[in-house]
């Protein structure tokens, strides 16, 4: 579109008005720019985020997030001091157009300037900066291409359409270059406002491949190159007369066979190569036993009725067939503890208690029954019978469960556990079921409105939000429109909006909030859609 506007003003005699007119088109340029500049900032921290807490998985991701970024700068730094030289040859060393490096359009004097531009960036023997600057993008979008999968297209070709340093195609028989076509015969102003949208260009495109890169931190999660035990147990900790269960598998094991798991003492041997080879010792039956097999996992029982107490140390060798017929062998050792009956308090949802919701809970102490048991909180409320139990904490930090028995007519303490109380977490927002990415314009008109939902990790149900205001913002013309809500609905301004949008356009929802259970007024991220 900025393109067809420069050209139907080379037929215009511009006038000081048109020309004052582009002042406003950079000004909206820059903004959106910054824009850009903002929400990449967030992806760099989300990328120091995930390298500090995995530096093996997101640290390589995380390098050539930092690269782009080094590349981004240095050529928008680039297209920003060729702009202020345009400037400066056009009106002087001491012009007030420049400010602390910024250019102010409205103070440019020869805005309607065509020479200055042409000298500098075409060149008497057409050997101007423009081809630097051509050359320059060139190498931005190669770069960009060069870390997208071939199966990203609609990425690729989003690169390739904004980077897009071809020459124009041939009108009335006349050839121009790229060179020619951006920088020959035009006012300084427009070239100026000409070069800041190369300048969004880039940031958009920067914008782009960090959202491919920290996709895929997550994307390479489901390579397996190596082959461990595993013991899994009910518990470690079991009460003298309850039943003792494990698992044993081999992670990341083939489906399609079953492994074999033996449990006794077993003997290791040093090979001539260095590696170690595992294998049972004894006879088969008398001194260890084949475990059952079950959904791939070996399940281990022992019956500790009799046992005394104490730990409990137990291993084995499993053995999984190789393609070539030949078996690997993996040792695993673990143990569980036998002691005597005690306290048992345990959330039978999470770890944590919620502030102002019901957070289910069960209570039991083994040997005695339901009815004979009191259950005590010092942080809110506590009701239920039997073993289950709902508290409801009313202040963060913790929450003691305190749990008594009654016997002979006396009441006895049997201890007590404390939890941490947290408030609940933030929601995020969705359209359309989704987080973000790209939708239809069906898809997007066909939803009521914003709506909040809860992490998948959190497990309890019942528990919603209501969003209650929003900023709707997408790019119009080359300007930011804003559109604020009270509410989680689309206005009919909003869906209007939307339907003059071209497919590629990008719309917002920024300063979302939402209020929960708990009455409190929460902040959640942005949401960003794409228009397929």
């Amino acid at each position: 579109m900025m393109y067809l506007v420069l050209m139907a003003l080379l037929a215009l005699n511009v006038s000081k008005d048109v020309l004052d007119a582009f002042v406003l088109v950079d000004e909206g340029l820059t903004k959106t720019t910054q824009n850009f500049a903002s929400r990449n900032d967030v992806y760099y921290a989300e990328f120091n985020r995930a390298a500090a807490e995995n530096p093996v998985k997101a640290g390589p991701w995380q390098a050539k997030a930092l690269e782009v970024k080094r590349r981004s700068d240095e050529l928008y730094n680039y297209i920003q001091d060729l702009k202020l030289e345009l400037v400066t040859a056009t009106e002087g060393e001491d012009t007030d157009a420049i400010r602390n490096g910024k250019i102010i359009g409205d103070s440019i004097v020869a805005k309607d300037n065509t020479e200055r531009s042409a000298e500098i960036m075409i060149g008497a023997n057409k050997d101007g900066k423009a081809n630097d600057l051509r050359q320059a993008l060139d190498d931005f979008r190669e770069y960009l291409l060069s870390i997208v999968g071939e199966e990203s297209e609609e990425i690729r070709h989003s690169l390739e359409a904004s980077l897009d340093t071809s020459d124009p195609p041939p009108k009335e028989g006349e050839m121009l270059s790229w060179q020619e076509f951006h920088f020959e015969h035009w006012p300084l102003m427009a070239v100026i406002t000409l070069m800041s949208k190369m300048q969004s260009d880039v940031r958009n495109a920067e914008s782009e491949i960090l959202n491919y890169l920290y996709g895929q931190i997550e994307a390479g999660s489901f390579t397996f190159n190596l082959l461990e035990p595993v013991v899994i147990a009910n518990s470690n900790h079991i009460i003298r007369g309850n039943q003792y269960n494990a698992s044993v598998f081999m992670a990341a094991f083939d489906t399609t066979q079953q492994p074999v798991v033996y449990v006794g003492r077993y003997d290791s041997t040093i090979l001539d190569d260095g590696t170690v080879q595992y294998s049972m010792a004894g006879e088969e039956g008398r001194d260890y036993q084949a475990i059952p097999i079950e959904g791939g996992k070996g399940v281990y029982t022992v019956n500790t009725a009799g046992s005394s107490t104490g730990w409990k140390s137990w291993g084995g060798i499993i053995s999984l067939k190789n393609m070539d017929g030949s078996y690997t062998n993996k040792p695993f050792r673990t143990g569980f503890t036998v002691a005597e009956p005690s306290l048992v308090v345990s959330p039978t949802q999470m770890l944590v208690f919620y502030q102002a919701i019901d957070n289910p809970v069960e209570v039991s102490v083994p040997g005695y029954p339901a009815s004979a048991i009191g259950v005590s909180i010092n942080n809110g409320r506590i009701t239920g019978r039997g073993t289950n139990y709902n508290v409801v904490p009313t202040r963060l930090g913790t929450a003691r469960v305190s749990v008594s028995v009654r016997e002979d007519g006396r009441t006895r303490s049997m201890g007590y556990k404390d939890f941490r109380v947290e408030k609940l977490p933030d929601p995020y927002p969705t359209l359309a079921g989704v987080q973000g990415g790209t939708l239809s314009l069906n898809e997007i008109l066909g939803e009521i409105g914003l709506k909040a939902s809860m992490p998948e990790w959190f497990k309890f149900g019942g528990v919603s939000y209501t969003i209650t205001g929003y900023t709707f913002t997408a790019i119009v013309q080359g300007f930011d429109k804003n559109i604020p809500s009270t509410s989680a609905n689309l206005s009919s301004e909003m869906r209007e909006t939307i339907r003059n949008l071209r497919s590629g356009s990008r719309i917002y929802f920024n300063d979302i909030t939402a209020v929960g259970p708990d009455g409190s007024t929460r902040y959640l991220p942005t949401l960003a859609i794409k228009i397929r």
